[in-house]
């Protein structure tokens, strides 16, 4: 399909303690190594169901996998809509969910709009088909709110300066690519870090924060963690496999709150009857969070920055 490399590949897989006969779904199948893992594992009874935001993504995985196609289906959809597209399918309850979230190295592509070292328009849309660019939302966007994605989306300390320059730079002329973009952010980073050394690009930090806005990427994460709880049989697992400390925060934090139910922060993506139920935990936290080793980093340097944590669906009591 590409030259994509799954992060820890075999590790989420076997994480999600397959029954052969199980319903499961790759809620992000990218260019789809997750994907065909689980599938050598399946029975011809068991079933997989894959989600993808990028059409792209999807119409490669159509092809790819038609020889599987009475184990397999893929949607061209967000993974917030998860539940609701899998009714429409007759399915209610699932035995695992595997969650590799980021971007794969096709999007990283000068024509897709995400990378920082290529010229391309500026797009970052995961979805190509629907929403606005990256482009047309810097055009409009008030500096005050600017600031705020780069300062909370992007944790850039230099937010302010930044956005300063990215409205100076607009009043002469659009901001259309990614080069223009990344060449403004780096001019302000340079120059504040003048006697700092650092290997990451100085432009790494504005364009996740850019990209996770456009794609509302923490928001339909918080949907799809609620989600998961009403879809997972009990022993199911989820498996999420998160790139920054946004995510991974997120991740962590939910997993916490529904392994100990009776202490869950009002941010926490819990719906209140699955708060109610006699303060009786909804997940297992199944061992720590997982990281690459250093021989899939040396590979892969895009997988240094993975973290992978699981939990495991605990069955309920009827509730009287």
């Amino acid at each position: 399909m590409s030259d994509h490399v799954t992060v820890l590949f075999h590790e989420a897989v076997d994480a999600l303690s397959i029954k052969p006969d199980g319903v499961y779904v790759d809620g992000t199948f990218g260019r789809g190594g997750h994907s065909r893992l689980i599938l050598s594992h399946l029975s011809n009874k068991g079933r997989l169901i894959a989600f993808d935001r990028d059409p792209v993504a999807v119409e490669a995985g159509k092809i790819e996998l038609a020889w599987n196609s009475k184990n397999f289906n893929i949607l061209h959809s967000r993974f917030s809509q998860m539940q609701d597209e899998l009714l429409k399918m007759g399915v209610q309850t699932i035995d695992g969910i595997v969650l590799d979230l980021g971007i794969s190295s096709p999007q990283l592509e000068a024509e897709r709009g995400f990378s920082f070292r290529a010229e391309g328009p500026l797009d970052m849309r995961m979805d190509t088909s629907r929403g606005q660019t990256a482009a047309q939302w810097i055009e409009t966007v008030s500096e005050t709110d600017l600031e705020r994605v780069i300062k909370d989306y992007g944790e850039e300390r230099y937010a302010r300066s930044i956005a300063r320059a990215i409205v100076v730079a607009r009043a002469r002329q659009p901001i259309v690519t990614t080069l223009q973009l990344a060449e403004i952010v780096a001019a302000v980073v340079r120059a504040r870090e003048r006697k700092r050394e650092s290997q990451q690009n100085p432009a790494t930090r504005t364009f996740q924060a850019i990209r996770i806005f456009i794609n509302q990427e923490l928001e339909e994460l918080s949907l799809v963690l609620r989600q998961s709880v009403d879809l997972l049989n009990p022993g199911g697992r989820l498996v999420v496999i998160s790139f920054h400390s946004l995510e991974d925060r997120m991740v962590k934090r939910f997993m916490r709150a529904a392994a100990k139910i009776d202490s869950v922060p009002r941010d926490i993506p819990l719906r209140e009857i699955e708060k109610q139920r006699f303060g009786r935990p909804l997940l297992k936290i199944i061992g720590k969070a997982v990281r690459p080793g250093e021989q899939e980093i040396s590979k892969n340097k895009r997988s240094r920055s993975a973290v992978m944590r699981v939990a495991e669906r605990i069955a309920l009591k009827t509730l009287i």
